[in-house]
């Protein structure tokens, strides 16, 4: 009812006299939550952003923000308008930079990206490079995610993009494949002065897993076709705490690879060839298919591509 009252309000508005640097503000207040960078991010004072949000909760009949401890939190109303009001800005942003003299800029733009960290460790400082270059003025978001949600993330704008290892099978949701992962085993090389891990060393060991629930994974699986176990003496849910738990034991992780060359080239750690053999997956990335002509879609794809394909 709520939300019919609303539509009803909207269609008495005259939008020509409604001030539509009012949207720019909405759009700052939800993304950053705070009033006072929302008005470092516009370059206005915080008096301004306080009176702008006024005049848009009298031009919605809304509180659209209400304060939490922990900053401004939208309302429902506040949820439902801000993909619209972002998609109006963005065509604005686009429509200016087709005549801007200085060629295409994406300034104001920026990309939710959904992804697990380690894909963020192994390819976001390449793809921010390549966005610096081909893409001046956006911005990235990198947000953790998973297979399980990850699709109901995207169909519902919490994310503009996603890579994922699988989830993304949706009506809606375009995909398509950049890779295929394999896995590597990770070790503090003080403790494993060896370039070869045979199996009876590593069910020996004590492991450390990255899983998102419970303390069985794709290793534990392949050992018990083997009638074997391991120990695994901690789980997290971060590749990026790896070198903390590593660090100074002799446990073992087994993670893709992709993430286990990254850490170990910046952190010092070892990577060792798994000694089973465990199945590559499949690493896709995914978009709502109603956004795939985007401009800003259709150049970060590209970007994100050759993270996984450098050649």
């Amino acid at each position: 009812m709520k939300m019919d009252v609303f539509l009803f309000d909207m269609n008495r508005i005259d939008i020509a006299k409604t001030d539509l640097n009012l949207l720019k503000v909405f759009e700052a207040l939800y993304e950053e939550g705070s009033a006072s960078r929302a008005a470092t991010r516009l370059a206005l004072t915080q008096s301004a952003v306080s009176a702008a949000l006024k005049r848009l909760r009298d031009v919605y009949g809304d509180p659209l923000f209400q304060r939490t401890g922990r900053g401004l939190a939208p309302t429902l109303l506040a949820q439902q308008l801000k993909p619209v009001v972002s998609e109006a800005l963005h065509k604005i942003r686009q429509s200016l930079a087709m005549v801007s003299p200085f060629g295409r800029s994406f300034e104001g733009r920026s990309v939710t990206i959904g992804l697990s960290d380690d894909f963020e460790i192994a390819i976001g400082s390449r793809l921010i490079e390549f966005a610096a270059r081909a893409m001046p003025g956006l911005r990235l978001i990198f947000r953790q995610t998973h297979s399980q949600v990850v699709a109901d993330a995207l169909a519902g704008r919490d994310l503009d993009l996603a890579i994922s290892s699988g989830g993304l099978a949706k009506s809606g949701v375009s995909r398509c494949l950049l890779s295929e992962a394999s896995y590597a085993c990770v070790v503090d090389p003080e403790r494993w002065a060896i370039t070869v891990l045979d199996i009876e060393d590593f069910v020996s060991a004590e492991h450390i897993l990255v899983s998102s629930c419970g303390f069985v994974g794709i290793v534990d699986e392949a050992l018990a076709e083997r009638e074997l176990s391991r120990r695994i003496v901690a789980a997290t849910t971060h590749f990026a705490a790896l070198p903390y738990l590593l660090k100074g034991t002799s446990a073992i992780a087994t993670i893709p690879s992709h993430a286990a060359a990254a850490i170990a080239a910046l952190t010092g750690l070892q990577v060792l060839p798994c000694p089973l053999a465990l199945r590559t997956f499949p690493i896709e990335m995914g978009w709502r298919t109603a956004d795939g002509n985007d401009v800003v879609m259709q150049a970060i794809r590209p970007l994100v591509e050759k993270c996984f394909n450098p050649a």
